[in-house]
């Protein structure tokens, strides 16, 4: 190696610590000494500065800088709306003030807010403004889109806290699902088949987390009814997806079973998580012990070894102290039957199946 090769080594090398101990001086400077995200604020800083180091060109910096600030803005604006449940409602911005589906989603918006849960939507017209305008200001959330035609904000969110927009489709529709307890798909257009099979390919994947999708039409509606029977045949039979991924969707035909859809989903499941690589479902009451030995014999599928363990608390939700009381279901999952979970959760749901106190 010549001396020169030393040198320039040398100097990267000094480069590199004197980066890092810029990097700790900034981090150390604005985040809270007691913070559990610290080494995830670091590895940010470290992310922006390589995209500066390589210099990248004008087109990809925008897009970084513009995406990084949605998504800043939009954790700031939805920490007032948390603890709260809601449900994410899509449909056509089109759709008429006198058509019987504007009645249905604005019967919709009120019967979500009759149960204290918020309805989120694109803050446009028809469906959306529907929800909103049958949910009230209170218990509504809008996601704008800034398009230069059509995309303007219903009279309920405009010009209040309770509307968020966006420049990119891909953060809005990050925070649709991000924060739905629950989905309520009515007739749409591109967009909305585009959100429904986004969503329901996220929950197939396990990208998403297992929530009700709701296939809302009208009585005699044939919308939905015509996309289901075109994917029970020419993907269900075909097996481009599995059997069991029809239950992930519900079609109703009224606003009551909707929101009573919801309900009975969280009846006694509460939410769900990953711990390393085993799968919890968190449960509001603990299951029975014919439940248990049903659940080992019925579901042995969903497991890749042990079968399911039922813990009454865990004192490991550091992240989240206020669920360590509830019971958890642990097993193996092997993270590819998403619909077969979904019948799981429609078990633990039973009251007949939990202990008795």
């Amino acid at each position: 190696m010549t001396r020169s090769t030393e040198e320039s080594l040398s100097r990267a090398v000094r480069s590199d610590e004197d980066l890092e101990r810029r990097i700790e001086e900034l981090v150390e400077a604005g985040v809270p000494e007691n913070s559990r995200n610290l080494p995830l604020y670091r590895e940010m800083l470290v992310t922006v500065l390589r995209m500066a180091q390589a210099d990248r060109n004008r087109w990809d910096a925008k897009i970084m800088l513009q995406t990084l600030r949605e998504m800043e803005h939009a954790f700031a604006t939805l920490a007032q709306f948390k603890g709260r449940r809601k449900v994410t409602v899509f449909g056509s911005a089109r759709t008429p003030i006198e058509h019987p589906l504007y009645a249905l989603a604005r019967e919709l918006g009120a019967s979500l807010a009759q149960r204290d849960l918020m309805t989120i939507t694109g803050a446009g017209g028809g469906i959306m403004a529907a929800a909103h305008e049958g949910a009230g200001l209170d218990h509504s959330l809008g996601l704008n889109i800034t398009l230069p035609f059509e995309q303007h904000a219903n009279p309920t969110v405009d010009g209040t806290q309770n509307l968020l927009s966006f420049h990119f489709f891909f953060v809005r529709k990050l925070f649709f699902i991000k924060e739905a307890d629950a989905l309520v798909l009515c007739p749409g257009g591109f967009g909305t088949l585009d959100e429904a099979l986004e969503v329901l390919t996220l929950i197939q994947t396990g990208k998403s987390p297992l929530v009700p999708v709701i296939l809302l039409d009208e009585p005699r509606g044939s919308y939905w009814q015509d996309a289901l029977q075109f994917i029970s045949r020419q993907l269900a039979d075909n097996r481009y997806i599995l059997p069991g991924d029809m239950k992930l969707m519900r079609l109703v035909t009224n606003a009551k079973d909707a929101a009573d859809e919801i309900d009975l989903f969280y009846r006694n499941f509460h939410s769900s998580r990953w711990l390393k690589n085993r799968y919890v479902l968190r449960l509001r009451h603990p299951l029975g012990q014919g439940a248990l030995e049903r659940i080992h014999a019925d579901f042995a599928d969903l497991c890749l070894s042990d079968g399911f363990e039922q813990l009454p608390y865990d004192e490991t939700e550091q992240d989240e102290p206020e669920l360590s009381q509830l019971t958890w279901l642990v097993f193996a999952f092997n993270g590819r039957d998403h619909g077969r979970l979904r019948e799981l959760v429609d078990l633990v749901n039973q009251e007949e199946h939990w202990a008795k106190r």
